[in-house]
């Protein structure tokens, strides 16, 4: 059962930031502030809370190696991709398994998976060894061209290959390979055209490798997700990114880069959509779809990075809408939650991806309920959802 906590709405107005953050390639006077007042209406509001996650709820994909972070090689619309067989490949980050579950994020690849009939296969790594111009991969996403015979991968190299010692800088890169369906399983061949296609701009966007390395302190600039917008027919590139020029320790914003062709080669890094700065440190895996006429942008938080001198959200699914990319923004909600994990199991799925037909994926963390840090490290079990203007629900 899907679970909501009614309370009374309290109502909010929205003043947008002016001065560095304004950009003339952006059309707008700076990006949505998302402040302590939006997130203090979520104590105000009906919650939506997703089901608990119980051990029969979810299996492994591999005994091998842990999963998380997951996206569709998509139709250019966003889709998955349907192969002739019927299935659909994905890409996830993985890592052999240990004890300490955040070990994984210092070792992980990006692994392609097939998914037929619900049933999860892993093909090992996507990129061979040696072509990531980092010393590990983090999250991105994947588009099928026209011909269906070639997938542009958008991702994050976190530090850099041949490193002695592990860094955080992180660089959103490009990369194209040929799609193989003559063997047994799929494979992508031929990898190319390895490049730099985000570059950032210090006037907006501070360097990634200025935070601490501890989880949740670290500074972004990665996980980029490509969106081609129906108005015009231009490509995005939304990124969890961190504010230039804050005097917070938690200034997590969602930046945007915009290329008039689909090609890698021409991506100009706008001034961010949305930010958290003096809020939030992380807003993580920011992705965009269109409903009717509206364009909802989400990104996945925890309760752990909100400024501890204020309020905190649960860990969940957050968002805005607009219409269109160039704003102005209104939080979903009210509040900007869409929904959380059940307060029994407040940690037990993260990283949701909501695809264009309103499906959402997102893979098993810490689930259960007790002291014991159980890490699920594959799928949890896809969610629905329903958007009605400016509100968002679970489908019961």
């Amino acid at each position: 059962m899907l679970a909501t906590v009614p309370m009374p709405r309290l109502e909010l107005s929205l003043s947008p930031l002016s001065g560095p953050f304004a950009h003339a390639d952006n059309k707008h006077d700076g990006p949505m502030r998302w402040t302590a007042d939006h997130v203090r209406a979520i104590g105000t509001a009906a919650i939506a809370v997703t089901p608990q996650i119980r051990a029969d709820d979810f299996s492994r994909v591999s005994p091998d190696f842990d999963l998380w972070d997951a996206w569709p090689i998509q139709e250019p619309g966003g889709l998955p991709a349907v192969l002739p067989d019927g299935s659909t490949l994905w890409m996830a980050l993985a890592a052999p398994h240990f004890p300490d579950p955040d070990e994984r994020h210092a070792h992980a690849r990006i692994h392609l998976l097939n998914r037929s009939d619900e049933a999860w296969v892993d093909l090992g790594p996507a990129m061979p060894d040696g072509f990531s111009p980092g010393s590990r991969e983090w999250s991105g996403s994947a588009v099928l061209d026209g011909e269906r015979s070639e997938v542009s991968l958008y991702f994050t190299a976190a530090g850099r290959r041949g490193e002695a010692e592990l860094t955080f800088e992180q660089r959103i890169f490009g990369a194209r390979a040929s799609l193989d369906l003559t063997g047994p399983r799929p494979r992508l061949i031929g990898w190319r055209d390895l490049a730099e296609i985000v570059e950032r701009d210090p006037a907006y966007y501070m360097t990634s490798d200025e935070g601490r390395g501890s989880v949740g302190t670290i500074k972004a600039f990665r996980d980029p997700a490509f969106f081609v917008d129906p108005a015009d027919g231009a490509s995005y590139i939304f990124f969890a990114g961190s504010a230039a020029h804050s005097a917070s320790d938690y200034n997590g914003v969602v930046g945007a880069a915009r290329a008039d062709a689909k090609a890698p080669a021409g991506w100009r890094t706008l001034a961010p959509l949305v930010s958290a700065d003096g809020l939030n440190n992380e807003l993580e895996r920011p992705h965009v779809i269109v409903k009717g006429n509206l364009y909802y942008l989400f990104w996945s938080t925890q309760s752990h990075v909100f400024d501890a001198a204020g309020p905190a959200g649960p860990t969940g699914l957050y968002g805005v809408v607009g219409e269109s990319i160039a704003g102005p923004w209104r939080p979903i909600n009210g509040s900007g939650l869409v929904f959380a994990n059940p307060p029994e199991a407040p940690q037990q799925a993260y990283s949701w991806l909501v695809l264009p037909d309103l499906r959402v994926v997102s893979f098993v963390d810490d689930w259960g309920s007790g002291s014991e840090r159980r890490f699920g490290a594959t799928f949890a079990p896809m969610l629905r959802l329903v958007l009605n203007g400016d509100t968002a629900r679970l489908d019961e």
